[in-house]
């Protein structure tokens, strides 16, 4: 049913610090943010940053989403570097890279590179370190990016709380969070409905308070 084609399927991937593509929603700066961090320019939307991304793709033919891409620096993040997210065309950069000057041009390259591989790809969905993802790096003047960066951010992990489990194939996935909409084992879906959600393979939760 074409309505089935708007539900999101997630593929579970252990990545550690991982730089990911989710449907991530900017949300604004938390209060308690230093006055000092704010200053030096790390806090709210970039424009010389978001200026430079916007060459990058005008010149990689991509000026439809040069057009919409903003570019931010989020506080909210900790582990992570940065994140791209492709329904509001919008990087967002952790100002902990403030301390390493040299690694925001690659942080920013890197998530830039998620964008346009979605892009490209249109309504097809794409694994989020993919060779969509590799090439768009290529593309990009970072070839041999890595999926994840080795930056001495402070991290926080938790123990899942919830397990998932495919009826399909009965793989299990745990998390964190409760799970809020209808998710699917993306390998199944790939593999028999191609790609597309099918609810005979939507996660079922098979245990909780871990």
């Amino acid at each position: 049913m074409p309505w089935l084609r708007c539900f999101k399927q997630l593929e579970f991937l252990i990545v550690g610090q991982a730089l990911r593509l989710p449907n991530f929603v900017a949300a604004p700066l938390r209060r308690g943010v230093s006055a000092a961090t704010e200053r030096r320019g790390y806090s709210g939307r970039d424009r010389a940053l978001e200026s430079h991304a916007r060459e990058l793709l005008r010149q990689l033919g991509a000026d439809k989403l040069a057009r919409e891409i903003r570019v931010e620096w989020n506080a909210r993040l900790k582990t992570c570097a940065g994140r791209a997210d492709y329904r509001k065309k919008l990087i967002s950069l952790n100002p902990l890279l403030k301390d390493h000057g040299d690694e925001i041009n690659p942080t920013l390259r890197h998530e830039l590179a998620h964008l346009l591989a979605q892009w490209r790809a249109g309504r097809r969905r794409i694994a989020p370190h993919g060779a969509e993802w590799r090439q768009a790096c290529c593309d990009l003047g970072i070839a041999d990016e890595a999926r994840c960066h080795n930056l001495p951010f402070a991290s926080k992990s938790f123990p899942p709380r919830y397990v998932y489990r495919c009826p399909n194939c009965e793989q299990k996935f745990p998390r964190v969070r409760r799970i809020r909409r209808a998710i699917a084992c993306l390998a199944c879906c790939r593999k028999h409905n191609g790609g597309d959600f099918d609810p005979r393979f939507r996660l079922k939760l098979c245990s909780e308070g871990l």
